[in-house]
């Protein structure tokens, strides 16, 4: 199998990223985005997907942190499509439940071809710190355009907006591992009846 990995810049008027992405890693992660809550989360993703991840942003903080969070979901998601390649092989399909102590969130992902987010994820507080939750959602929209996956992120418990937040990133990683790794049963077959993804 050759390595599903991916580098991929992307330079706006308002942001500049540059993302590699390896989806058979080992948990690593070097992360320079200049937004410590979101850094943390996306932390929880690499580790509990045992992807490798390396993302520099600079972006128009002054203004807020929209255009970056929003870009970052965005070259992610192009990074990801990449790496996944022609998708032979893979579960395709996954799911994943993460408590962290309050809280509990499911995360189901579709490698499908195509784009699609079911967020239902509603946060105590418009802040955890100085980071606006209410970002995260963009996050994954951008993500789910660009990587051409389908998506459905849903709080189940939850008081504590930093504990939710880290149960949908948690499971988010659990769930991308599981969906992109190799099962042997499919081994050389693409995993749809149409024959393309």
């Amino acid at each position: 199998m050759s390595a599903r990995v991916a580098s991929v810049n992307r330079d706006t008027k308002e942001t500049q990223i540059s993302i590699k992405l390896n989806l058979d890693g080992s948990g690593q992660c070097k992360l320079d985005i200049g937004l410590p809550f979101f850094e943390h989360m996306l932390e929880q993703v690499a580790r509990h997907g045992m992807l490798d991840l390396d993302i520099t942003a600079r972006g128009d903080l002054q203004i807020d942190a929209h255009h970056t969070v929003e870009d970052v979901g965005i070259t992610l998601g192009q990074a990801f499509n990449q790496a996944l390649a022609e998708k032979i092989g893979i579960r395709r399909y996954a799911q994943a439940y993460v408590p962290l102590d309050e809280a509990l969130s499911r995360v189901v992902l579709d490698c499908s071809g195509r784009p699609g987010l079911g967020w239902r994820v509603n946060f105590p507080r418009s802040r955890v710190g100085e980071f606006d939750v209410d970002l995260l959602m963009e996050f994954f929209q951008g993500f789910v355009n660009h990587a051409c996956v389908t998506l459905h992120v849903d709080n189940i418990e939850g008081k504590n907006a930093h504990h939710i937040a880290e149960t949908v990133f948690k499971a988010f990683g659990r769930a991308v591992r599981a969906a992109v790794e190799i099962d042997p049963k499919m081994a050389g077959i693409l995993p749809s009846t149409k024959g393309a993804l």
